[in-house]
């Protein structure tokens, strides 16, 4: 989403880099250029006037003028005042002191609302809490079933007596969704609300009348990170009408300019809370405005991707590709294990983005997750014994696999080179002592 505001921001900062000591023109100049790829994004002009200024009060001051390295200090001030921007720091949920707690989910038709009550309460579930979601839409047709197959793909209980297309009392349906949490143990109930195609005085009253029946622990409204400023106007609406209390932006991944991302949370007062960056419902993450900030500012994104490494990736099954790496015993059949590895972890562009430096560089760059997908059938159209040693893949062999892949022989002779050449590093690697191998980077 932020690819043209993060590239902008780049480039003015790489012309900064060239300079050993900073004036005040050159930190104006500089600034100048921030303020018009914010506003380009789509930031609020008032949030960018702040913003900047800010920034310019620091850029011009001790802070910069007696650094030895002042553009760097420039890009650090930018760094902590966007992060400042973003909310400062992950805003947790609220928990409530006598279970269980009542997140109300509240937004337009169309913004992920229902979707996000989902990927909300898997998110949840992972992290030990037992949610109980909440058909309250009973106005637009197909939300109720909508919410039904999404708990299902979840593996979340769904309380929904009604169908909805009209039938049944939102609030009523709310008090006894709260009631079966208690009965059951359910310690959280996330509550799906109705929308509509534009803010209305009768689903406000609808939204608040919930709130106030339940007592609502949280009101998260979802918002679509794409419709830019009307998302902040959404957001004050809302507000006003049933007192927000945390934001979730959905369509992270989308190609918009990502206004709404850096308005929001100034314009309202509120705390992003949550974030989806993907259609699938792992594709939900609590929202850290010093990770989005890295990554703009081209820093990448370590601990997201340390993150979804360690909720993805089998410990035991790591310790022994390890060990096999150590001893160069590591096979065709360990290299398709860890492509589904990879895989859990997101598009391939995605995870290689968090990591610092590399998303500029891949820029114009396809990454392609099918070429994953060509590799996978490669090796899997390998019988047991040619995985384990590639040295008797001959010529018909490697036609075979071809075929059986849909690749070409020239495909399945470059993978296997690049294996081999994998294996040959692996064990110079593996002879190397500790201090060696420290030397290079590769040791602790």
């Amino acid at each position: 989403m932020f690819d043209a505001l993060a590239d902008r921001l780049q480039d003015t900062f790489t012309r900064l880099r060239g300079h050993g000591r900073l004036s005040e023109a050159q930190v104006d100049a500089a600034l100048r250029e921030v303020r018009l790829a914010l506003l380009e994004a789509d930031v609020n002009f008032r949030v960018v006037k702040d913003f900047v200024a800010r920034i310019r009060e620091r850029a011009v001051g001790e802070e910069v003028t007696k650094s030895l390295t002042p553009a760097q200090q420039v890009i650090k001030i930018v760094h902590e005042e966007l992060i400042q921007t973003l909310g400062g720091a992950n805003v947790p949920l609220a928990r409530s002191p006598r279970p269980p707690t009542v997140v109300l989910m509240a937004g337009l038709q169309g913004s992920g609302k229902t979707t996000s009550a989902a990927k909300l309460g898997r998110l949840l579930a992972g992290k030990g809490r037992k949610p109980l979601l909440v058909a309250c839409d009973l106005q637009r047709p197909a939300a109720v079933k909508q919410l039904k197959v999404l708990g299902e793909q979840a593996k979340l209980p769904v309380f929904a007596p009604y169908d909805g297309s009209g039938q049944g009392d939102p609030v009523q349906v709310a008090l006894a969704a709260r009631a079966e949490a208690e009965r059951t143990g359910r310690d959280l109930v996330i509550v799906d609300t109705a929308g509509r195609l534009a803010v209305d005085a009768e689903m406000m009253a609808q939204a608040a009348a919930i709130k106030d029946a339940v007592a609502a622990d949280e009101v998260l409204l979802v918002v679509d990170a794409m419709t830019g400023q009307d998302a902040v106007n959404t957001a004050l609406a809302f507000q006003e009408g049933v007192d927000v209390t945390g934001v979730v932006l959905s369509k992270l991944d989308g190609d918009a300019r990502g206004g709404a991302a850096l308005s929001i949370t100034s314009v309202t007062g509120r705390p992003i809370k949550f974030a989806a960056t993907g259609e699938k419902l792992a594709d939900f993450d609590a929202f850290h405005p010093d990770r989005l900030a890295g990554r703009i500012l081209g820093m990448g994104d370590m601990l997201t991707l340390i993150e979804r490494a360690e909720q993805t990736v089998d410990r035991e099954q790591a310790a022994v590709m390890e060990r096999k790496l150590r001893e160069a015993s590591f096979t065709l059949e360990d290299f398709l294990d860890q492509l589904q590895q990879v895989k859990k972890m997101g598009p391939l562009s995605q995870v290689l983005g968090m990591l610092p430096g590399v998303g500029r560089q891949l820029k114009d760059v396809e990454v392609d997750d099918r070429e994953i997908a060509r590799v996978e059938a490669i090796v899997r159209s390998m019988t047991p014994a040619e995985r384990r040693d590639p040295k008797i893949l001959n010529g018909s062999r490697r036609a075979r696999i071809a075929r059986g892949s849909g690749t070409t022989t020239q495909q399945v002779n470059a993978l296997v080179k690049q294996f081999n050449d994998m294996r040959k590093m692996m064990k110079q690697l593996s002879g190397l002592n500790p201090k060696q191998l420290r030397r290079m980077g590769l040791g602790r």
